[in-house]
């Protein structure tokens, strides 16, 4: 479709984009989605969500994928890069009444070509664990319990937001739900028929655990209340030793699993944290949130390294490219802890929770400003509720700076000095990298040359920072109206004629800004002056509706969108059997 202007262009839907190992390419026939492919209507519907299992099939199609849309529950054999998806066969389909899927996890341990085990979360506060090949329901966890003339949830009634097996266990899984707590459920156990009685544990700032006190073993076996408001995504460390939850409050907070102690904290620019990952040497995490910004965390010196800006919106997954990330050494590591296998093991991502025995020997605590024992870059992805795509490197300039990070100027692209001046079409070298992106209007900035890098400049740093950690909806609704981004894809669930609702959402920012100044300028949330900005290296819208999923695999890339469309993204060299895709079949979009 011919573009008519540059705001018209703006909205066109990519299907391929360039990095500098290639170019990544949409395969419309590995799309997946109800078996009609008719575009969901999602207002007020849970995020579409996306899970993935290899079932050692023998015949080389292992690959197995659940999605929720709606009230349905799917399961399909994945077929990748490799051949068209047959949408009319599914192994699994479910459709729920009176609740909707919002999660699900496999157990990686225990699948086979015969057997999966699945657990799925739903909206009112029930786990199910189902067997979708052979389509059985084993066990449901925080049922509904009837009491005379009414039927009571005695462990938690409010939405599930995160599911996840232990990592190294095959009856071990823990749930969050949106009233901030998290349970540790055994699928030997029962839930019981009383509501559980709780003796407090440990408790240190802003968390709390209990242990259930039972005389007969009963799930759930601990109860973590953690931070004020929902808990909406947690993540087990690569070693699976330690838990980073994001919560509604800001905060990022890392545990250590199994002591159940609090390793260290991060606190968000403005609003929730929705998203967090780690890397796969379980060195940093990142963060995603309402601020609309991407957040690196340092594991082992417990403070933020850098932050990125491309999202025009809410961010809402976060994720690192294991097969792009690369931890070459160049000096010996000298100043690395553990041994020259345990290092290559992390490099090689190995599981489990037996893998280590020590989390120091894995996670190291030199200082990054000490040296560089290491040529490191790093891959991230995220995805937001703006549509896009983003992709991120996180490279030595930031793991091991030259210079202090306190400066009164900070350039946006740290990495400007290996970008090449080009606009990042797909006419662009292959090992190229595209020109600095605009920035969004999100941030107060002043534009820099063409081709350059841009500079926070002393305005920014003196009213810019303070402008945008205060905005209102009010602000936020009308800049980006502007731009003719629509608002309901970062928050379909709020009426945008509801008054009522938009004078509480005012309150809550108002709320939200008097604690965000007493944090303002630590440890905990540095100003935006105090650490290096990113650019993406690609930033691309990619769906008519909000992105909801990003997973990386060997050979592709997945991302979804609340319309139940999966998306299937070829990495360079790996577009295999489907390169000679009808491009009549293809969705109406511009390649780049």
């Amino acid at each position: 479709m011919a573009a008519e202007g540059g705001g018209k262009e703006m909205n066109e839907i990519k299907t391929q984009f360039t990095t500098r190992e290639g170019v990544y390419k949409l395969l419309t026939h590995s799309e997946y989605s109800r078996p009609n492919r008719v575009p969901f209507n999602s207002q007020g519907s849970n995020p579409v969500k996306v899970s993935f299992v290899n079932v050692n099939d023998q015949s080389g199609n292992g690959d197995r994928i659940c999605f929720n849309v709606g009230r349905e529950l799917y399961f399909y054999i994945y077929k990748g890069v490799r051949k068209a998806a047959d949408l009319s066969k599914p192994i699994d389909k479910r459709i729920y009444k009176g609740t909707q899927p919002t999660c699900h996890d496999f157990n990686p341990l225990t699948a086979t070509a015969e057997s999966v085990s699945l657990l799925v979360g739903f909206s009112a506060g029930q786990v199910q664990l189902i067997d979708p090949i052979k389509k059985e329901t084993s066990k449901l966890f925080n049922e509904e319990v009837g009491l005379t003339a009414f039927t009571l949830r005695l462990i938690d009634k409010s939405r599930v937001t995160c599911v996840r097996w232990v990592p190294g266990s095959e009856s071990l899984f823990l749930v969050a739900h949106s009233s901030g707590s998290l349970y540790l459920y055994n699928v030997e156990h029962t839930c019981g028929t009383t509501p559980p009685h709780y003796q407090l544990l440990k408790q240190g700032d802003g968390y709390a655990v209990h242990t259930c006190k039972s005389k007969s073993a009963r799930n759930p076996l601990l109860r973590w209340t953690v931070g004020e408001g929902a808990l909406n995504e947690f993540a087990f460390s690569p070693d699976g030793k330690f838990l980073a939850c994001a919560s509604q409050d800001g905060f990022l907070r890392v545990f250590g699993f199994d002591a159940a102690e609090l390793h260290g904290t991060m606190k968000s620019y403005f609003g929730g944290l929705l998203c967090v990952c780690w890397s796969p040497d379980g060195r940093y995490i990142v963060a995603g949130g309402e601020d609309d910004l991407v957040t690196v965390w340092s594991f082992s010196d417990c403070r933020v390294i850098a932050r990125g800006h491309g999202h025009k919106s809410w961010v809402s997954v976060v994720a690192f490219d294991h097969c792009t990330t690369s931890v070459e050494d160049s000096d010996p590591p000298a100043e690395f802890s553990g041994s020259d296998e345990e290092f290559h093991e992390q490099i090689h991502f190995g599981g489990g929770r037996d893998r280590a025995n020590s989390s120091q020997s894995h996670l190291s605590k030199r200082n990054s400003t000490d040296g560089r024992p290491v040529s490191v870059t790093y891959r991230f992805g995220s995805v937001g509720q703006d549509t896009q795509l983003c992709l991120w490197d996180l490279t030595e300039d930031i793991l091991f700076p030259h210079l202090p990070l306190s400066r009164t100027r900070t350039h946006t692209n740290v990495m400007s000095a290996t970008m090449s001046s080009s606009s990042g079409n797909s006419g662009a070298p292959a090992n190229s990298l595209p020109a600095p992106l605009p920035r969004s209007n999100s941030l107060p900035h002043s534009s820099g040359p063409a081709g350059g890098s841009s500079i926070i400049d002393s305005t920014f740093i003196a009213t810019g920072v303070s402008k945008f950690a205060t905005l209102s909806l009010h602000d936020t609704r009308k800049e980006r109206h502007e731009k003719d981004h629509k608002r309901n894809h970062s928050m379909g669930h709020i009426s945008s004629k509801s008054s009522d609702k938009l004078n509480q959402l005012s309150s809550a920012a108002r709320t939200a800004k008097a604690d965000a100044a007493k944090t303002l300028g630590t440890l905990l949330c540095p100003r935006m002056e105090e650490v290096p900005l990113l650019e993406p290296l690609v930033c691309k819208k990619i769906a008519h509706e909000r992105l909801t999923v990003l997973i990386f695999l060997e050979d592709c890339l997945v991302t979804a969108c609340q319309e139940g469309f999966i998306c299937t993204w070829a990495r360079p060299g790996k577009v295999g059997l489907l390169s000679s895709q009808n491009p009549a079949n293809s969705p109406s979009g511009t390649v780049v």
